[in-house]
């Protein structure tokens, strides 16, 4: 298996009208948990949240959207280098204005962005990943995570969209994977 190397530069990247281009996502799973009667397990959804490089607080993966690449294909990358993870994109959740002082440059002077958020129903987590060594991954609740933002678009981003789309019940219907329902019982016997 080849290594897995993230992209650098800006040389790729996508701007329209000021801003530039961002692609991201809110990767998630099943938790089990023990039922109220002690025996059956319930699904609590968790997310995947990674710490900034730049200061406390905690982010979903997220990048810039480059030319050679669907907004999807750009939101499923930023998973894989960011967050080392792998899955299905479930669900477009909106599009989230914010501006940034890193991110200014001729294209982009006042650090404009608009970022394209995504579901994604985690399948695969890797052990190695391109970010490993500058990235913690961290599965918490929805509550937790809300109280963990670095950034007020992402908190935004998972309470008017993420949230929102679990509460219409999009992902209390969905089935959970066999690895996921290994894990409720592996989890329930200890």
């Amino acid at each position: 298996m080849s290594e897995l190397v993230a992209r650098t530069g800006r040389h790729q990247q996508r701007y329209e009208a000021g801003c530039r281009l961002i692609a991201g996502c809110i990767p998630f799973r099943f938790r089990c948990s023990e039922g109220s009667d002690g025996n059956k397990s319930e699904k609590i959804v968790e997310v995947l949240m990674i710490n900034s490089t730049s200061g406390p607080g905690l982010l979903f993966p997220k990048g810039g959207w480059e030319n050679d690449e669907t907004v999807e294909e750009a939101a499923a990358r930023e998973a894989l280098e960011e967050a080392g993870v792998r899955g299905e994109l479930m669900h477009f959740l909106g599009h989230y204005h914010f501006k940034s002082k890193t991110l200014q440059d001729e294209f982009s002077p006042e650090g404009r962005c608009r970022a394209a958020m995504f579901a994604l129903s985690v399948k695969e987590e890797l052990a190695s990943w391109p970010e490993q060594n500058r990235r913690i991954r961290t599965w918490i609740t929805i509550p937790e995570a809300l109280l963990c933002c670095r950034h007020s678009w992402i908190r935004e981003a998972l309470e008017n969209g993420f949230s929102k789309w679990c509460d219409e019940g999009m992902v209390r219907t969905m089935k959970p994977t066999n690895n996921q329902l290994d894990a409720c019982e592996v989890s329930n016997t200890n």
